[in-house]
């Protein structure tokens, strides 16, 4: 657990960098269309990379490495002025890091961690332990299988004894299941089982409800508050990225051109990657077609196995329980 917590952390650490550079090359896009003579400047300074480079092989006296490096001086005193006439910050073009510390590589000169990464990491642990919190005490002994008789009882003993497989065997050969059936059969509870057992095991998971990954999307794209904007792109992120996304109750949300593309999105991006889903929706197989697009509804058909839920409303039943 501890040893995938920290891949985690390392990896967020790779896309912060990679972030930061795809910034600083638009960055430099940018101001060398407005100021080419800032792209003359930095061809000069990597001629004198060069000539630094060719003098210290064949071992130059210092004077001529000094004067190499006045040179590189006054050019770097060139290009920030040239910045700072065009209304551009100094050092605009410089190297985008967070941790002056290791400069973003995570680890110190002697191996040890650096205190940015150990941060990552921590809060990689922190959540994991609210995602367990958030699930949850929902167990599979809790399935209470006496709500159901005749062949609903058959149809949902085969559900509970396949969501419990997927979730003591989950990994990368796992199948994407569609929880599928009529209101108040228990699909959300044994997701949440599911999600529950699987965390348990050291993986991550992100459940969250159709209604509520879509709202995330639509935040994303059009929020212009920088708070609420991060929240939403960390929502998305988790949405795309955890080993287990349970979507729940697809179908209730107001569908839209935009939910049909986020859909859309969430399946493509996680099966290419081989990220597993759950699915768990009221509608039935013509109900599907009816609402979403043709590509949505052939890689759910295509690439989920189907779980029936059969019976009556669990909580229609347990009303009736009360009064007898």
């Amino acid at each position: 657990m501890e040893a995938k917590l920290l891949r985690l952390a390392r990896e967020r650490l790779n896309r912060r960098r990679e972030e930061h550079a795809a910034l600083r090359a638009r960055r430099e896009a940018e101001v060398c269309r407005r100021v080419p003579e800032i792209g003359e400047t930095d061809a000069a300074l990597r001629e004198l990379m060069g000539e630094v480079v060719s003098a210290a092989a064949r071992h130059a006296p210092r004077p001529v490495i000094e004067e190499i490096g006045q040179r590189s001086k006054a050019l770097c005193r060139q290009k920030a002025a040239l910045l700072k006439a065009h209304g551009y910050p100094e050092d605009y073009l410089d190297e985008i890091i967070d941790c002056p510390i290791c400069r973003d590589a995570g680890y110190l000169r002697d191996g040890s961690m650096c205190t940015c990464l150990k941060k990552l990491w921590n809060e990689e642990q922190e959540r994991v332990n609210a995602a367990a919190a958030k699930l949850g005490e929902e167990c599979f002994a809790d399935f209470d299988l006496s709500y159901y008789d005749g062949a609903a009882r058959e149809y949902m003993e085969l559900a509970l004894a396949n969501s419990r497989r997927f979730a003591e065997t989950f990994g990368p050969q796992s199948p994407n299941l569609l929880f599928q059936g009529g209101t108040g059969l228990g699909k959300s509870f044994l997701s949440r089982c599911v999600a529950k057992a699987v965390s348990a095991r050291g993986f991550s998971v992100c459940s969250e409800t159709a209604q509520g990954a879509f709202a995330a999307y639509e935040t994303q794209k059009f929020s212009r508050d920088p708070e609420t904007w991060a929240a939403a792109t960390e929502t998305v992120g988790r949405i795309l990225r955890s080993d287990l996304l349970i979507l729940d109750d697809l179908g209730t949300e107001l569908t839209t051109a935009f939910t049909q593309s986020a859909l859309y999105n969430i399946l493509e991006t996680r099966l290419t990657a081989g990220k597993k889903m759950i699915f768990t929706t009221n509608l039935s197989d013509k109900e599907l077609e009816e609402r979403y697009i043709p590509q949505t509804v052939s890689r759910i058909s295509g690439e989920f196995d189907v779980l029936t839920f059969r019976g009556r409303d669990i909580r229609a039943i347990r009303k009736e329980r009360r009064y007898l």
